[in-house]
């Protein structure tokens, strides 16, 4: 009887997501100097490389050896959105079904990359449109850089003296960073490292809607500017918004916040406290006043959102009067006070309104389209 040899393929390593640590461990299991993962490491996210036979300073070799065991794969574009003010979405195909959204959002010389970090949102702020799709996985850290792999390449910024049109990112966009510790951690390490996409430290910026241990790890790792999803003044209201806070209450957020900053190398660093103003909910005076009161001895500026509408939600958009009339009662308490002006919403872009389409493992977009199909069957009878 003759026997038969079944060769195994092996899964090639994607070279995209590693961080310049990984990547030179990597590389050292074949026997290489570590100087080669910053040769590779340029080639990748400097000059958006991903094939290896470019990469004409590393030895033909190597080149072949890469191309056997490895791979440089970035996540699908399905779709480019363009909106009329600048604003840009790309809808990005994942494994498993599932699509997630990142946006570019031009400001003058300044341009905000809103970066997601997760399929859907296990979280389920009653705000955000991203957790009525549900949840179905972490993405992998090639999945969260190669987003700003793909809008770099868009701009041409990837090349010589290419346009430098991505200035900040902000882990704002679909999930919640915290719990996808390691894979964002290594991904903002890879924005920030030099000869990666050398971006500042106080221009990358994580958003938490207040994962309290995985806060406390953060500053034991990396020094990232902070903002705090926080909508609420009390902790009452913020229950009802942020269903998170039932675990890890405003008190206890605050304080591991203030840990954070104070960990900080210079000291003139501050948090952004994030508040979406939705019409009669959190929007009155005596909210602005509680919230003045909360963060009275936090280093802090508040950044006031707007409200986006979205499908499954019944929340309105709060009136210019009351948005200017609480700003000023912050103003006036002596807080630094801006207002998130709307980007992006012709093409769903906005703030709150990233929604993707998700797998969702947990049945809760299931659940909230049919009691908004029972609201409506009761209301046409």
């Amino acid at each position: 009887m003759t026997a038969t040899v079944e060769t195994v393929q092996t899964e090639k390593v994607n070279l995209l997501g590693l961080s310049v640590d990984k990547l030179a461990d990597f590389f050292a299991g074949l026997g290489e100097k570590r100087f080669r993962a910053v040769q590779v490491l340029k080639w990748i996210h400097q000059n958006g490389v991903d094939d290896f036979e470019q990469m004409t300073n590393v030895s033909k070799a190597m080149r072949a050896k890469l191309s056997e065991i490895a791979e440089v794969r970035a996540p699908k574009v399905l779709k480019q959105m363009d909106s009329a003010d600048g604003t840009r979405k790309w809808l990005i195909e994942v494994t498993g079904g599932n699509v997630i959204e990142t946006v570019y959002i031009p400001d003058g010389d300044r341009g905000t990359l809103c970066v997601s970090s997760q399929v859907g949102c296990s979280l389920d702020c009653s705000f955000c449109a991203t957790g009525k799709q549900g949840f179905n996985r972490d993405l992998t850290a090639a999945e969260i850089i190669g987003q700003v792999w793909i809008a770099c390449k868009s701009f041409g910024q990837l090349q010589p003296n290419g346009p430098r049109k991505v200035t900040n990112v902000v882990m704002m966009g679909m999930g919640e960073p915290l719990l996808n510790f390691d894979n964002v951690v290594d991904s903002m390490n890879l924005m920030m490292e030099d000869n990666a996409y050398g971006i500042s430290k106080r221009r990358v910026t994580l958003s938490t809607s207040g994962v309290v241990p995985a806060l406390d790890r953060l500053a034991e790792v990396t020094d990232v500017s902070l903002a705090i999803s926080l909508h609420a003044p009390n902790d009452e209201l913020r229950n009802e918004l942020v269903p998170i806070n039932k675990k890890y209450p405003i008190a206890m957020l605050l304080d591991s916040a203030q840990r954070y900053i104070e960990n900080m190398p210079d000291n003139h660093r501050k948090m952004t406290i994030e508040y979406t103003m939705i019409r009669e909910v959190n929007d009155r005076p005596e909210h602005a006043e509680q919230l003045a009161e909360l963060l009275r001895d936090v280093p802090v500026k508040i950044n006031l959102i707007p409200f986006n509408p979205f499908e499954l939600s019944d929340y309105q958009r709060v009136s210019n009067n009351a948005l200017r009339r609480f700003q000023q009662i912050l103003l006036d308490k002596g807080y630094t006070v801006t207002v998130r002006t709307t980007r992006g919403d012709d093409i769903d872009a906005a703030c709150g309104q990233l929604a993707g389409q998700v797998n969702d493992r947990t049945r809760r977009s299931e659940r909230y389209r049919n009691a908004e199909r029972a609201v409506r069957i009761v209301g046409q009878a």
